[in-house]
């Protein structure tokens, strides 16, 4: 079975797919096979008893998106095998479903700023590293792996603009800055030098080890500000995210739109290119009706049916 999948992957990113996390879970199961030694086609119990039995988490949804993850290697299974067996209805329900995030009030943001310059040691690159990163996911929508992965010469300080390259979905876009986070970058930058001459090739954030910055690092970094912080989630989330400041971006954006009369149909599908989503549908995906958002756009709804109404009378 390992081999397998090692076939199945092969060709699957020949073809372009970059499948890391779903190309870990596919060894894993296929690991799992044959160390049950297991013969013969794919089973629907061999199957579930690696969704069920080596899940971190105990839950219906955790098992279905583990059962989505194997069913394209499954399929191509079955083209070798025509016996091969896989469980065909969604038996643990929906795998996908919409969790309301956290969206941050402007202080919220505030005040995980001030806790991240706080980090030790005072005036080193450490606090300034992620105070800025923080920052600017807040101010632009980044995704987290797209800040972390900024090489300095993607920041073109003459235009204003950053250029974030080879993004979720293999492509490239230009980010617009206001110039207020332009500022924060160049005070950033004259601490990182103190630490390494940046290049147009080196990373933008920097970790101790001269490198770019892991996730998990970022992560735990994050927790710690949440404990210090003492805050408590808003939503449907068991604790706030760094991706909800991505959230919390879309909505800002959308209701200062309302509040200055944008049309806001339009400005959505810049939005949507600005944020880098391949589809207007995955920006409004992101939208929350926290109550500003839903007065402002209610208020902008009342003055619309009162001028309908009005024509209609007359």
């Amino acid at each position: 079975m390992l081999s397998l999948a090692e076939d199945y992957l092969s060709e699957r990113r020949a073809l372009g797919f970059d499948l890391r996390i779903a190309g870990d879970q596919i060894i894993a199961f296929a690991g799992f096979v044959d160390e049950r030694g297991h013969n013969g086609p794919l089973t629907n119990e061999i199957v579930l008893n690696w969704v069920q039995g080596e899940a971190k988490r105990g839950s219906p949804m955790s098992w279905a998106r583990r059962l989505d993850v194997l069913r394209p290697f499954a399929r191509s299974l079955a083209r070798l095998d025509p016996a091969t067996e896989f469980p065909q209805t969604a038996i643990f329900g929906r795998s996908h479903r919409r969790l309301a995030p956290h969206i941050y009030s402007e202080q919220e943001t505030c005040d995980l700023l001030a806790a991240a310059w706080r980090l030790a040691p005072q005036g080193g690159l450490r606090p300034a590293t992620y105070a800025t990163i923080f920052g600017l996911i807040a101010a632009t929508g980044l995704r987290l792996s797209e800040a972390l992965h900024l090489h300095c010469g993607d920041l073109d300080f003459d235009q204003g603009v950053l250029t974030v390259r080879n993004t979720k979905f293999r492509k490239s876009r230009h980010v617009p800055l206001h110039a207020t986070v332009m500022a924060a970058l160049q005070r950033y930058l004259a601490v990182r030098t103190r630490h390494g001459a940046p290049t147009a090739d080196s990373p933008l954030f920097l970790s101790p080890a001269g490198s770019f910055i892991p996730k998990r690092t970022i992560h735990r970094v994050f927790r710690k500000l949440l404990t210090d912080l003492g805050w408590t989630a808003r939503g449907g989330h068991s604790e706030v995210r760094i991706h909800d400041l991505r959230h919390t971006f879309i909505c800002r954006r959308v209701q200062l739109w309302h509040e200055h009369g944008a049309d806001v149909d339009n400005a959505m599908a810049a939005l949507s290119t600005y944020v880098g989503h391949a589809k207007i549908s995955d920006t409004y995906w992101y939208l929350t009706g926290v109550p500003d958002l839903m007065a402002v756009a209610g208020k902008r709804f009342e003055l619309f049916a009162a001028r309908v109404g009005g024509d209609h009378h007359a």
